[in-house]
């Protein structure tokens, strides 16, 4: 084990106990990456040394870091009320903070429900989703579809409905039942260094047909997909795709739920994907950059009809049986409504639009070098994914990613692909030495 206290230049708690996150522990102790502080668009490690951010932490600070606004929110609301019950009790802050959500929700989408992350809101929504048909008199409708590579957050719901088999395969056992899953759109052969949306894939939505003909509309609740496949290393929907998942759940009865977890708030321009590129969901799930990453929050963005249709029974009985203790708890609640200032304040979701270009172009100066088998973009998102190396798939990857932080750069490794999503505070210097740190890494490790 590394003894890292020196270079912090006082007493380091012992590795050995924290059990970390979809992480190699082991490996990490070895040769542990850790953060000290944050500002605008770097981080700082424990020996001073600047890190560039090209992953906005982890999908989540859209706003960049340290941001006084917020964190004088959170200081000023944790003094006033730090916490209130959330069950037959509530506080203005999530009233008000719904409130604003809702101005900026893709149309219809007007009721929100609060979680803590994107998996509890997965979770939520796929139980709206079953609530909905019940209410409606149509009970048999149990089923869900996902999609594979999909990520919809670790909860069991989550897993179900996701479609990466590292997450999947220790829990198969104890997954939901009556769960199908439509063909992920990751088509090198035929989309390799697309800019964009892909021009071929389209006749993959077609599937789900074949599904509802297999198993029955009045079988099936709802399809869940990301608009644009995250976790799984930017796998983005052909031309034409999400609208036609649209038309199909709509012709047969099925609600249709987008996991905006990842796209939400300004990462491809406008608030949400589904604006930008025009298809609305029943539900929509979000979280990460809803108070920019500094308290875990969440929400389900939810049409009026699905709610509506469980607010049936007499008005003193609950409607529905779900929540959680933290549900709209008021510090996160005041962080979110201070990020949402700053969205609007500094127009960043109209950034990604004016920066998406030369986001693109600089992404794509990468295509040439050795072993770069696709590169694909959208807003301010990227994935370079390269061939994996003799030792094994994901070696390459992981050299690359750790090359690149040795040398001052963030970057996110999924398997051999290389993702980044930076704060949409980005400058285009900072553009710049993000894609020549990953050059150079990209390079030296052949």
């Amino acid at each position: 084990m590394i003894d890292i206290s020196a270079s912090t230049g006082h007493d380091t708690p012992s590795l050995e106990h924290y059990w970390m996150p979809f992480t190699a522990n082991r490996q990490f102790k070895a040769s542990p990456r850790l953060l000290a502080g944050a500002e605008g668009m770097f981080y700082k490690d424990v020996d001073g040394k600047p890190v560039l951010d090209s992953t906005a932490g982890l999908w989540c600070c859209n706003a960049g870091h340290g941001r006084q606004k917020i964190s004088e929110a959170v200081s000023r609301q944790i003094r006033e009320l730090d916490y209130a019950p959330s069950f037959q009790m509530g506080h203005p802050l999530a009233f008000e903070l719904a409130s604003r959500l809702a101005e900026i929700a893709p149309a219809g989408l007007n009721r929100i429900f609060f979680t803590n992350s994107g998996s509890e809101s997965v979770d939520t929504a796929l139980k709206m989703a079953l609530a909905y048909h019940r209410a409606n008199g149509q009970p048999t409708r149990t089923r869900f579809i996902g999609r594979e590579l999909g990520y919809h957050g670790v909860g069991f719901g989550g897993i179900s409905v996701g479609g990466i088999g590292n997450n999947r395969r220790t829990f198969s056992q104890q997954l939901l039942q009556g769960v199908d899953h439509l063909p992920h759109t990751l088509d090198i052969a035929k989309n390799a260094f697309s800019r964009g949306f892909p021009a071929h894939g389209l006749e993959k939505a077609e599937v789900l047909e074949q599904l509802i003909t297999l198993h029955g509309p009045e079988n099936i609740a709802a399809v869940i997909v990301e608009p644009m496949s995250g976790s799984a290393g930017v796998i983005l929907p052909p031309a034409g795709y999400l609208k036609r998942l649209r038309d199909i759940t709509q012709k047969y009865g099925i609600l249709l739920i987008f996991d905006e977890v990842i796209t939400g708030f300004g990462r491809v321009g406008d608030a949400f994907a589904s604006q930008r590129w025009g298809v609305t969901p029943d539900l929509m799930t979000t979280a990460k950059a809803l108070n920019n990453g500094a308290i875990p929050m969440g929400a389900v963005f939810v049409s009026q009809d699905v709610h509506d249709a469980c607010m049936t029974g007499p008005e003193e009985l609950i409607e529905f049986f779900h929540g959680y203790t933290y549900s709209g708890h008021p510090v996160a609640a005041a962080a979110a409504l201070a990020t949402l200032d700053i969205y609007k304040e500094e127009q960043l979701f109209e950034r990604t639009k004016e920066l998406e270009g030369y986001w693109e172009d600089a992404v794509h100066s990468l295509r040439d070098l050795p072993n770069v088998i696709d590169i694909r973009n959208i807003g301010l998102v990227a994935g370079v994914q390269l061939a994996p190396n003799a030792e094994g798939p994901g070696r390459r990857g992981y050299k690359v990613f750790e090359h690149c932080f040795k040398n001052g750069t963030l970057v996110r490794v999924t398997g051999d692909i290389i993702a980044m999503s930076p704060p949409l505070i980005v400058e285009k210097q900072h553009i710049d030495q993000m894609i020549n740190t990953l050059a150079d890494a990209i390079k030296a490790i052949g």
